[in-house]
């Protein structure tokens, strides 16, 4: 048998943007399991995160409603929110219904 002639497409791989990177960073702490069971979390600024990144990220968390910046001595950043309403409700608990067993 004759080996198909194909030609590998070349893979392209989109570098994230400096800003990108670490709006996934903090919006990866921020949905963490642990960091919404306490509701805080604080974020370090990395060697990597650029000074303009850093104030950009920072300045639109300022400007999100219900949460609560804290900033830290060693410039990190502690954020704090209090549960949404949704988180309020009281989680709804739904039965299988059991039905007959057709023999």
């Amino acid at each position: 048998m004759a080996k198909a002639n194909k030609q590998a497409k070349p893979v392209q791989r989109q570098e994230m943007s400096g800003i990108e990177r670490l709006g996934l960073r903090v919006s990866s702490m921020i949905n963490h399991p642990v960091a919404q069971i306490q509701r805080w979390v604080t974020i370090h600024r990395l060697d990597t995160d650029g000074e303009r990144e850093w104030e950009e990220v920072i300045g639109l968390l300022n400007e999100t409603d219900g949460i609560d910046m804290t900033f830290n001595d060693d410039e990190s950043v502690t954020l704090r929110w209090e549960a949404s309403a949704v988180e309020d409700r009281p989680e709804e608990v739904i039965e299988p219904i059991e039905e007959p067993a057709p023999f």
